[in-house]
């Protein structure tokens, strides 16, 4: 049994240690004590300081190269995409800078943007799925071609939405066909109106490019919980992908860096998507800006491509020439006879 003797000996026994401590490191180890701990702030201070001459350096360069990139855009994109016009869609709320980024880099291109739409929360809101399947009804009849019968409620609305932007009127190719208007019309009016157009949109559009809005996994560098990879892209978003490659002569998904949860890795994990539909990562930067209207002229020629510095990626798009645009009215042969005479 433990008396009290045994803890008088004990804190005898811690004192003294504390003594002992005492005394040698005001003695004899004073200065090893401290010549050590001094040497180590050194070292660190040594450190800190190399790492930030190699930070600093770093971004140095790649300044340099952005600048470069950004000097060098004008000669890159030259004709690219001469005469056609192109709308953009964007899946969510992008960064103001970005796209008005993208949309400077598609008119150095020689390319006009036709429209400027975004998909609200009612594109995809599960609460708000009859009210989207009662107006998709009021939609296919205003749709050619249309889906298959059984394709599904976001194709549907896809196929709207993309048949909107790019159908021309037949005898007057610079403008929108009435269905077209009309299908625009469905989809941005109402008191929950699925879609928000920056401007009124009145000439059909050649080509497509989709915006994906940031991704917070892949900000944060979280992994997405979805035990697919796939089904970190919205049903809805995959259809609008589809179907612009589908009812428009080229398309190209535009998104930030690589990672789980973002769309463009999704769409990658996608054999079918990933073969019809081009990508360009890093569109938050100046390389990936420039890209887009290079990968897009790349799609219209027929090429689809992923583009940027990650995993099953190519570095630079090809460089293509285009033929003319076309838009010689479709006249019906009694008027065109008259036109001729």
């Amino acid at each position: 049994m433990i008396d009290f003797r045994y803890h008088i000996v004990s804190l005898i026994s811690v004192f003294l240690a504390l003594a002992v401590g005492i005394a040698l490191g005001a003695g004899p180890l004073e200065q090893t004590i401290g010549d050590t701990l001094t040497g180590q702030v050194e070292q660190l201070r040594a450190e800190k300081d190399t790492l930030r001459a190699e930070l600093d350096m770093s971004q140095q360069d790649l300044g340099q190269v952005t600048a470069f990139v950004d000097a060098s855009a004008p000669q890159l994109l030259e004709g690219a995409l001469a005469d056609r016009r192109v709308a953009v869609i964007a899946l969510g709320e992008v960064p103001e800078d970005e796209r008005t980024a993208i949309d400077d880099r598609i008119v150095q291109a020689g390319a006009s943007v036709s429209a400027h739409v975004t998909l609200n929360d009612a594109w995809s809101d599960e609460d708000l799925r009859a009210f989207r399947l009662a107006l998709s009804a009021n939609l296919v009849s205003y749709l050619d071609p249309a889906p298959e019968a059984d394709a599904g409620l976001e194709t549907d609305l896809a196929a709207a939405l993309v048949q909107g932007l790019t159908r021309a009127d037949t005898a007057s190719p610079n403008s929108l066909s009435s269905d077209a208007a009309t299908l625009l019309e469905f989809l941005s009016t109402g008191d929950t109106p699925l879609v928000t157009f920056e401007d009124d949109v009145e000439a059909p559009a050649d080509a497509i490019v989709v915006l994906a809005p940031p991704s917070e996994e892949a900000a944060d560098g979280e992994a997405s919980p979805s035990a697919s990879p796939v089904a970190a892209v919205l049903t809805a978003d995959a259809a609008v992908l589809q179907a612009a490659a589908t009812y428009s002569e080229g398309v190209v998904l535009a998104d930030g860096p690589r990672g789980t949860g973002t769309v463009i890795d999704a769409l990658l994990a996608d054999d079918d998507l990933a073969q019809v539909v081009t990508t360009v990562s890093g569109a938050h930067t100046v390389v990936g800006q420039v890209s887009v209207p290079l990968a897009l002229a790349a799609a219209i020629d027929g090429t689809v491509g992923h583009y940027g510095f990650g995993d099953e990626e190519e570095v630079l798009p090809p460089q293509v020439v285009l033929d003319p645009v076309d838009r010689t009215p479709d006249l019906p042969l009694d008027n065109a006879t008259e036109s001729q005479g």
